[in-house]
């Protein structure tokens, strides 16, 4: 038996234990003063858990709102006002638990399944809990350990294929909020708005006159990547026929994808390059260090995710994969293209008048969904099908963007 096995074993073996001091976490306060949600997913999952802060912020004003995930997450979530505490979680099982204890939180959720983030709930004796039960499909998070303690907890149902928006706000349902306003809400300092002026005045933009179009050729899952060929080709099209000013972004880890696409960049097209880090990392990431040897139209900044989203929300239009900075887009109402590939487009991906997807549609997708990402591409035939969408009907929907009112 695995080593991860028998520590399982033993967390569930500690969670019964307390069953039968505690017995479920379904006691429900009189007051909420407290709720907790803990989302562990990626940039994109954590913006697309947002309308529950505001949710129960709606519901109960003088509740505080804490929220758990790693550390990009809560920088995504700085200068949010409808977050009071953010805890990073720790790898260390339980430390997370003697973190929440300190607190007194009267209903914590969790967005995803997760077996050990269920345990350190239910272990910090958080007297109302509600997690997900998934259905219409499979999630390999959906362990047998998730299932054993999920029954010690409350549970509300998750439609694989259904908006994971709406289905996340289910789990606020145990303390009476009933709502379908799935909205994103982000915000950024007043420091990064100053330092994203500050750059559009050294290059000479102005976001009231200029069109600016962002373009990120990059995504966490390889298999999301529709090309960075396609990308500088549609580029080349937004600066040419309308005198498009273009940024292109990513993080340091999508460096080979971005310096792909600016190769195939027309000589004349001038670009901005943006590279996102955690703040932390900013004043010790240096341009020269990022290996570009690009041309000489080309400009590079660093910025951090603060910055990253100020930037953002002056953009005119955010073309990408559907990858996390697209939801930052949609939460400050920027226009976005989303060209899905294996995606389900009706599970998480923009919507709305001036949000368009596009993907090619054959047998095999969608293949990949919120709680069942897919890693591999199965079409043995003609890999990636599902990617092969023409940059000239990518143009087309930003020119369908543009004339809607």
């Amino acid at each position: 038996m695995t080593k991860l096995k028998l520590e399982n074993i033993f967390i569930i073996l500690l969670c019964f234990f307390n069953f039968l001091i505690h017995s479920r976490a379904n006691k429900k306060n009189n007051v909420l003063n407290s709720a907790l949600v803990i989302e562990m997913g990626k940039l994109g999952d954590m913006v697309c858990t947002t309308p529950m802060f505001r949710a129960i912020k709606n519901k109960y004003p003088k509740c505080k709102v804490y929220v758990m995930g790693d550390k990009i997450n809560g920088e995504i979530l700085q200068s949010n006002g409808d977050v009071d505490k953010y805890f990073v979680r720790s790898s260390d099982f339980f430390s997370n638990i003697k973190l929440l204890k300190q607190e007194v939180i009267d209903f914590a959720c969790i967005t995803s399944p997760d077996f050990r983030g269920l345990a350190i709930l239910y272990l910090a004796n958080i007297p109302l809990i509600a997690v997900p039960v998934i259905k219409n499909g499979f999630s390999p998070m959906e362990t047998k350990s998730y299932k054993i303690l999920r029954k010690l907890v409350l549970s509300r149902s998750h439609r694989i294929g259904s908006y994971a928006g709406r289905e996340y706000l289910k789990l606020l349902e145990p303390i009476d909020i009933f709502t379908e306003d799935t909205k994103k809400y982000l915000s950024f300092s007043d420091s990064s708005k100053t330092n994203i002026s500050d750059l559009l005045v050294k290059y000479n933009f102005n976001n009231q006159s200029d069109y600016l179009v962002c373009l990120s050729p990059s995504a966490g899952n390889k298999l999301k990547l529709w090309g960075s060929e396609k990308f500088a080709k549609l580029a080349n099209c937004f600066y040419q026929r309308s005198n498009a000013k273009i940024f292109i972004t990513g993080g340091k880890n999508d460096m080979e994808q971005i310096k792909e696409m600016i190769n195939f960049l027309d000589d004349k097209v001038v670009a901005n390059v943006i590279i996102s880090v955690p703040d932390d990392l900013k004043d010790k990431t240096k341009v020269s260090d990022l290996g570009m040897g690009i041309k000489n139209n080309i400009a590079i900044d660093i910025l951090n995710l603060d910055e990253l989203k100020a930037l953002i929300s002056v953009m005119n239009l955010y073309v990408s994969a559907d990858t996390g900075p697209i939801y930052i887009a949609e939460a400050f109402n920027v226009p976005t293209i989303d060209i899905t590939g294996p995606v389900n487009e009706n599970e998480q991906p923009p919507k709305g008048d001036k949000h368009k997807i596009i993907f090619n549609d054959v047998y095999c997708r969608p293949c990949s969904f919120v709680m069942n990402t897919a890693r591999k591409c199965k079409n043995i035939e003609t890999p990636f099908a599902c990617f092969d969408v023409d940059v000239e009907k990518v143009y087309g929907l930003y020119e369908q963007i543009r004339q809607t009112p």
